[in-house]
């Protein structure tokens, strides 16, 4: 029996759940001065098994998309969840133009190569492609090169494939069938980047639990590779990452080469609200000094597969050379950036008037406002409201603002107005509760003093429960 099913994820990726925040925003301090222009909140993205990487200039992210695969590019982490995605590949072939997952992109003599996994719609059809890139830059326009499928598993269910990269050769890493688990640890030899040029070998990873082995990343350093990967059901909160490691010269295709490390290296934070973090991958910072993990996490204990977004954080190593993958920060916790960023200078506003920049909130009619959501809400409080016609009016310096807020099963419908423009109606009903959701991204505007205002309707999907709408954070961007 499988031990979990992704959900496809649409196209209209800022309508996915995103999720929980630390009370308050770790560093941010309490004295409510403007934000440097080195600090940054997650989430980076709405989506989940992000792979990001640096280079000419920008950060480059995609996330699992379902329909297509699409890229975030943006010269500061800060900036990477106001960027405009880049549809880099859409397929045609009918075997594999579905269910989208996991795409991963290195950089090899001069080209880029895209992997990723997609079916024909069922999802036991997975399988594993590579695209190679036109020129030298990763957000294409790209080709599909090839399949990539070991002999002794040539039409194998298989997901996740990561590139491993040890003694100046290349071996395709990903999750699959094998002899532990359905979803297992599987590596196999390439000639080239997209060429598998013998049998896959099955690696017995430890978990903590007996469900999937997935989304293999690698760290190299200190004499050794670092092979981190996902245990559990990525729907759990449990979801977690636990590692292997590998010494230089030795095989990697010979399972007892590896060294099994125990326990996780990264798991849920309860006391913050972050559930279920793993599919990561790793990055250095923008000069080359830093090492980050990028990963995916949720931020409710419900048992699902929404509300996985993308977020960041700095990771370190232990004096015996092992990573040290640290504790995952709330969502919203205030950030140094990358060594090397530039920043952007974006700043928050709570929705008790204080700001880490320029703005601030006023409320019109009836609302209400506590801390009882704890976690799930920045410096954890928040306003609400099901009065018709009571608004919530953030003023603003800059040049996009994103309305951060929670999703409940009874709330209901806001219409949304910038500068007292057309409304946007937004519905911020969810089947679970979640915090800090992203409702809404306001258009490109001329850097200036601009409003957001949230209107209360009074009206609900048939789904609710009741027409409340929550008020928490918005983030202003000034570029």
């Amino acid at each position: 029996m499988r031990a979990r099913t992704r959900t496809t994820l649409v196209a209209a990726v800022f309508a996915l759940l995103i999720g929980l925040v630390l009370t308050p925003p770790a560093s941010a301090g309490d004295s409510m001065t403007p934000t440097a222009a080195g600090t940054f909140r997650n989430p980076l993205n709405t989506g989940p098994d992000p792979f990001l990487t640096y280079a000419d200039g920008n950060y480059h992210l995609a996330t699992t998309q379902g329909d297509a695969i699409r890229m975030w590019s943006s010269p500061s982490l800060a900036t990477l969840l106001a960027a405009d995605p880049v549809t880099v590949w859409t397929d045609t072939d009918p075997s594999r133009d579905q269910h989208i997952w996991a795409p991963e992109f290195y950089r090899f003599d001069g080209r880029w190569y895209l992997y990723y996994t997609a079916d024909d719609g069922v999802d036991e059809h997975h399988r594993l492609y590579v695209l190679e890139s036109e020129g030298d830059d990763p957000r294409g326009p790209y080709h599909f090169k090839a399949k990539l499928a070991p002999p002794n598993h040539a039409d194998d269910f298989a997901i996740d494939p990561g590139i491993l990269q040890h003694d100046g050769r290349l071996y395709l890493a990903y999750s699959g069938i094998n002899a532990y688990q359905h979803n297992g640890l599987n590596i196999a030899p390439m000639s080239n980047p997209y060429t598998v040029s013998g049998d896959a070998v099955a690696l017995d990873g430890a978990g903590g639990c007996p469900e999937v082995r997935e989304g293999p990343a690698f760290l190299y350093r200190n004499g050794h590779t670092w092979m981190t990967y996902s245990t559990c059901d990525t729907g759990k909160p449990d979801y977690q990452v636990w590692m292997m490691s590998l010494p230089a010269g030795a095989d990697p295709l010979v399972p007892g080469n590896w060294t099994q490390h125990h326990g996780p290296l990264f798991a849920r934070n309860d006391a913050v609200g972050v559930y279920g973090p793993g599919h990561h991958t790793f990055f250095t910072s923008p000069d080359g000094t830093e090492d980050w993990i990028i990963y995916h996490a949720k931020t409710t204990s419900v048992n699902t597969y929404t509300d996985r977004t993308t977020r960041a954080q700095r990771i370190g190593w232990h004096p015996d050379g092992r990573p040290d993958l640290g504790a995952p920060l709330a969502l919203g916790a205030t950030q140094d950036l990358p060594a090397g960023d530039p920043g952007s200078g974006n700043h928050w506003i709570n929705d008790d008037g204080r700001s880490s920049g320029d703005g601030t909130v006023t409320f019109t009619g009836a609302w209400n406002a506590g801390n009882g959501c704890a976690t799930q809400c920045f410096w954890g409080d928040d306003h609400w409201s099901d009065e018709p016609g009571a608004t919530a009016t953030f003023t603003f310096t800059g040049t996009r603002i994103a309305l951060l807020s929670v999703r409940d099963t009874g709330n209901g419908i806001a219409a949304i107005s910038v500068d007292g423009g057309p409304e946007q109606r937004v519905d911020f009903h969810g089947l679970i509760r979640v915090g800090e959701t992203l409702n809404y991204l306001s258009p490109r505007l001329p850097y200036g003093t601009h409003t957001l205002t949230v209107r209360v309707t009074g009206e609900r999907n048939p789904s609710s429960g009741a027409a409340f709408v929550s008020v928490d954070r918005a983030e202003v961007y000034t570029d």
